[in-house]
């Protein structure tokens, strides 16, 4: 999934309904590609190019690696 896909505008959090952020594996602290809850804390994977977005995929985020996630997703 790239930072341009249309899709990105649709997407939402099964939880809030809240708008969610691609993380990249270019990005430090994040290994695998996801969707990511700055709200909630939740972190979504993206296997072979699908989000998972059911609210028990999810993972809960810690909160040092939550801080270091919006300084990467801040503009």
């Amino acid at each position: 999934m790239n930072p341009d896909d249309p899709l990105l505008k649709i997407l939402a959090c099964p939880l809030d309904k809240g708008p969610l952020h691609l993380l990249s594996p270019a990005e430090p602290l994040v290994p695998e590609e996801a969707l990511y809850n700055p709200r909630l804390r939740r972190r979504y994977p993206i296997v072979d190019g699908v989000p998972q977005l059911l609210p028990s995929s999810g993972e809960q985020v810690p909160e040092d690696e939550h801080e270091q996630l919006l300084k990467q997703i801040s503009p």
